[in-house]
């Protein structure tokens, strides 16, 4: 699927980028928000927990069904219909009451972070092999929407009131999706599209599997780490919502600045390679994050973020490499498996903190899986009968 034209492609690209983009900050807008809901309702850490984990729950497992369907019906069609269905929830969320509403609103914000797999099948349609890393870490760079809302709404609601945090940004989702459906295209198909027992034979490739091990850790580590984060600064450190989400803006700004070279890199040196170096560094620096004081805990979370970003951009580089014509189903996939590990991590956190009085022990636990991905990445470049590697 080479596109015609460069022109063409880089504004399928920035569409792509931008719709993430505004349904990364809707569904940013809620971790944003925590810190000041949860002041306002009295949660408990584990309530707190399970309010800003629940939507990553339709955010992964939303994933596989959307990416089946980009596949089959494209992603213009399937991106405006998932940017719709997002807006809804982010108007209701301004008008949140009790935990209750707060539970069910925030879950069905959720499918603003699974709008990830639409995007990833919308874009590599119009990109050769050689520059998919590249447009993919690009696209993914469209996790910067929610940084936007982690600085951005603790302020707007401060200055204008509870429902505009969460009002802004289904806004603007809304003035994209009308841009959107103007302007985007669908890549030329090559050859007429599989049946629908076509797309989950991949699925059945172990290679599909260990992508969804890799990203769990770096995907996943993005999410939790992006909604956990203000409640980390106001709990340990003492900071205001509003300085907690300046930082916590810094640390997704840094995680999407290094996606898109860790693509970049990934064409050049093959995505394999830049995963060996990311799996070690993300165990150090979660160790890092398991002290107490403020520079040692910024230079952990910074560090983090640039390794994590590395990750993302790596993984997928490698999702087109092994299945290029069932990009949408793998990405599904792989793509849950990612937002899955930004489900748990809270609820372990929240639990942790609530049993021990610190989330020390959440942070051991990170390091040690990191090691683990490294372990079984190793294995799988040096033996040949565990995965099968592309010609």
């Amino acid at each position: 699927m080479v596109p015609a034209a460069k022109e063409p492609a880089t504004l399928q690209l920035t569409l792509g980028t931008g719709a993430f983009g505004f349904c990364f900050a809707v569904f940013g807008s809620l971790s944003a928000m925590m810190p000041i809901l949860s002041r306002q309702m009295h949660l408990s850490p584990v309530q707190k927990s399970i309010a800003v984990a629940l939507p990553v729950l339709l955010g992964s497992l939303g994933r596989i069904p959307l990416g089946i369907l980009t596949d089959r019906f494209g992603g213009r069609l399937i991106f405006m219909l998932t940017m719709a269905f997002s807006i809804v929830p982010a108007f209701l969320m301004g008008g949140v009451r009790d935990y209750h509403q707060l539970l069910i609103y925030g879950f069905f914000i959720g499918i603003a972070l699974a709008s990830f797999s639409v995007g990833v099948g919308f874009v590599n349609g119009w990109y050769p092999p050689a520059r998919q890393g590249f447009a993919l870490g690009v696209y993914g760079a469209g996790n910067v929407g929610q940084s936007v809302a982690a600085f951005a709404a603790p302020f707007i609601a401060k200055a204008y009131g509870v429902k505009w945090g969460f009002w802004t940004f289904g806004i603007a989702l809304t003035i994209w999706l009308v841009l959107f459906a103007a302007t985007a295209k669908d890549a030329p198909r090559q050859g007429p599209t599989k049946p629908l027992r076509a797309i989950f034979i991949p699925l059945k490739d172990s290679r599909s599997w260990l992508l969804s091990l890799y990203y769990f850790l770096t995907f996943g580590g993005f999410v939790a780490m992006a909604i956990y984060l203000p409640i980390f600064l106001v709990e340990i450190f003492g900071l205001t919502p509003q300085m907690a989400g300046m930082r916590t803006a810094g640390f997704v700004l840094l995680a999407t600045f290094f996606r898109p070279i860790g693509g970049i890199l990934a064409d050049k040196v093959g995505g394999k390679r830049i995963l060996t170096f990311v799996f070690p560094f993300t165990a150090v620096m979660a160790l890092f994050l398991a002290c107490p004081t403020m520079p040692i805990f910024t230079l952990g979370a910074l560090g983090m973020a640039a390794a994590i970003g590395l990750g993302n951009g790596a993984v997928f580089k490698l999702v087109p490499e092994y299945f290029p014509t069932t990009v949408g189903s793998v990405t599904g996939v792989v793509g849950a498996a990612g937002g899955l590990g930004g489900f748990f991590p809270p609820l372990l956190l929240g639990a942790i903190k609530q049993q021990t009085g610190s989330f020390t022990l959440g942070f051991v636990a990170l390091s040690a899986f990191s090691i683990s991905c490294l372990v079984v990445l190793l294995l799988t470049r040096h033996n040949r009968h565990m995965v099968a590697v592309p010609a």
